[in-house]
């Protein structure tokens, strides 16, 4: 079985992140993110590059009483309140910026593309590791999210944990929902999954360092190894770091470190999975869309001399369902 070379996308506009940033603080981002995702279907298109994309269940409506209307119940209790999406559902003032929460349009778009995949990020962005949420929120959130993919005519087969807080309690409930697949974390100290409290300075700069050094090794994983069980772990090799004006002296070092790992995953017959946010292009998309051509280019060339192959994470559940069965 040749290597497999996975994309995954975690499409959220601004709910993303919404605790973290004001629009007036990212609008540069959330501004160039349309022209940015047209850009990489193209550019996915031109190397036969099939892809996940982990899409947020809000953006599926038009506007705000569209979502309103199809809120679940049950909403996550969080200890920081902060980090709930509802009260500001309900406070701020809509209109002026729907375009950076709501986006039907774009889903139809990459649902055109050739080998491009809608999984689901969630509803409302749920973090399953932070304190005062519950299975049963958890479970609502789920549900609602694959109620409206399936209204718009898509079956959700592929899951990606928001802030990868991917929580093994639930990966039962994945599985009783019909989910075949989720994107599980680097195999290493630094990318065990954590909540916001736990993410220290320390493991954040062990990350960065990571981007640009081997700190963590290739992550590279057996095909065969994954089929064990389900729903199936895909698990992330490396986040693709949006271009910085400040690293941009040490652009050499990040492109070096992910295209070592692609190598790896070819010559060994092993997966490299890729993600990212689109929003993380929005910003310097030039200098975003000539970095990812460049991977792409490099994937091209481990497919003509070792046979890899670009599946999305729901093709690859579909790989390890027939490992899984034999």
């Amino acid at each position: 079985m040749p290597g497999i070379f996975t994309v995954s996308l975690d499409l959220e506009l601004y709910w993303g992140v919404r605790d973290k940033r004001s629009i007036q603080d990212y609008e540069e981002n959330l501004r160039g993110e349309r022209q940015a995702i047209q850009e990489m279907l193209a550019i996915f298109d031109a190397y036969g590059v099939h892809a996940t994309w982990a899409t947020l269940g809000f953006i599926f409506f038009a506007d705000i009483a569209e979502l309103r209307a199809q809120l679940p119940r049950d909403t996550p209790a969080y200890s920081n309140s902060g980090l709930s999406p509802y009260p500001y559902i309900q406070e701020h003032e809509w209109g002026a910026d729907d375009q950076y929460h709501f986006a039907p349009e774009l889903i139809e778009l990459i649902r055109r593309h050739p080998g491009q995949e809608i999984g689901s990020h969630t509803f409302s962005h749920y973090y399953c590791l932070e304190p005062g949420q519950t299975a049963d929120a958890f479970r609502a959130d789920l549900t609602a999210a694959i109620d409206t993919a399936k209204a718009c005519g898509i079956e959700i087969h592929s899951l990606v944990f928001p802030r990868n807080q991917a929580n093994p309690a639930y990966l039962s409930l994945l599985h009783e929902l019909g989910i075949r697949c989720y994107r599980g974390n680097e195999n290493a100290l630094a990318y065990k999954p954590r909540n916001q409290e736990q993410q220290n300075a320390w493991v954040r700069g062990l990350r960065l360092l990571d981007a640009y050094i081997n700190v963590t090794g290739h992550n590279t994983y057996s095909i065969e190894e994954y089929a064990r069980s389900r729903p199936f772990n895909i698990p992330s090799s490396r986040f693709l770091r949006p271009y910085s004006p400040s690293f941009a002296w040490i652009e050499e070092f990040r492109f070096r470190r992910i295209k070592q790992a692609m190598r790896h995953a070819a010559v060994n017959n092993r997966l490299f999975h890729l993600w990212w946010h689109p929003h993380n292009f929005g910003a310097h998309v030039a200098e975003n869309q000539r970095f990812l051509g460049r991977i792409l280019a490099y994937y091209e060339q481990l497919r003509r001399r070792y046979g890899m192959q670009s599946l999305n994470m729901g093709e690859v559940s579909l790989l390890l369902e027939r490992l899984h069965a034999s």
